[in-house]
């Protein structure tokens, strides 16, 4: 658990106030950062604010500006930033239960852990929980923290509560406007039954450990290589055999999923069963050729 909690308050529900602690329930992964370095002398590349026509200027001689149009700004000083802050009234007042499943995924921003401020608080905590649990709700409510206002999701989570900043309505794109060209037809039942069997084949429980950012793991294996080496430059070959093949861009989907089945297939036979025999040319250019006799996709 964190040191010290981002905010601590009371969650109000009519005229039950409980007394809770908020913690981060998310960290920084693992990043790369890099600084732009001028290379002849090994230092950093740093930056100066300037004026054009001026040249360099002070600190003291910025305030923000707010663009109202070209070109034009009304001009803000921190104090006048400062004074329109909201305090943090330390009350998180739950106005709406709501199902889960009514409030969409691209709402949900910054997940907490919401635990109770001490013993006292945890008997009527737990009812909150259990309630929230067994109605299958989530409370919905506003909260002032760090000067701004947000909307929250409180629902059950493990042993105690989650609390999830939600973003605001004018903050997400309305999805018609990205999948407006996509049709009304009918998928093909074949391909449907067959994009079941593979989604059935391959439900399992999520484990978020068994993914990690190969990205990151590459760049630090090259870093660290490049020390070893003493700053030396290392070139490695492409993998030839990750490229992807030439040819047409356009996939069979019945074959794209045929195969994926059966690679599904294979491993779940791939104990206590031998290899099969390779097939003859002429086995292996009828297989080729099957993925034609398959029913064409309708256009739109």
């Amino acid at each position: 658990m964190a040191a010290r909690p981002v905010w601590r308050g009371q969650i109000r529900l009519a005229l039950v106030s409980i007394p809770v602690e908020i913690f981060p329930a998310t960290k920084s992964g693992a990043q790369i950062q890099f600084h732009q370095v001028h290379e002849p002398s090994g230092k950093r590349i740093k930056y100066e604010k300037v004026v054009p026509g001026i040249g360099p200027v002070d600190r003291d001689e910025i305030v923000k500006g707010y663009e109202v149009s070209k070109g034009h700004y009304v001009l803000l000083d921190p104090e006048e930033i400062e004074s329109v802050k909201l305090e943090s009234r330390k009350t998180l007042d739950l106005v709406q239960f709501v199902d889960e499943d009514d409030i969409a995924p691209m709402y949900f921003e910054k997940p907490y852990y919401v635990v109770p401020a001490d013993d006292l608080a945890e008997e009527a905590y737990v009812v909150l929980r259990d309630a929230l649990k067994d109605a299958r709700k989530v409370g919905v409510g506003q909260l002032a923290m760090r000067g701004q206002e947000y909307v929250v999701a409180l629902k059950p989570h493990d042993r105690g509560m989650l609390m999830e900043t939600l973003r605001y309505a004018d903050e997400v794109n309305k999805s018609s406007g990205f999948f407006r060209d996509i049709g009304d037809t009918k998928p093909d039942p074949d391909l449907l039954d067959m994009a079941s069997m593979l989604i059935e084949r391959k439900a399992g429980e999520f484990d978020p450990s068994e993914f990690h950012n190969r990205y990151v793991d590459a760049l630090k294996d090259l870093i660290a290589e490049k020390q070893k080496k003493k700053g030396e430059k290392v070139i490695q070959d492409p993998d030839t055999d990750a490229a992807p093949p030439k040819g047409s861009n356009v996939i069979d989907l019945m074959a794209a999923l045929k195969k994926s089945l059966g690679e599904g297939k294979s491993e779940a036979g791939a104990k206590g069963k031998k290899a099969a025999p390779k097939k003859s040319a002429a086995k292996r250019a009828t297989s080729r050729k099957e993925p034609e006799k398959a029913p064409a996709r309708k256009r739109a």
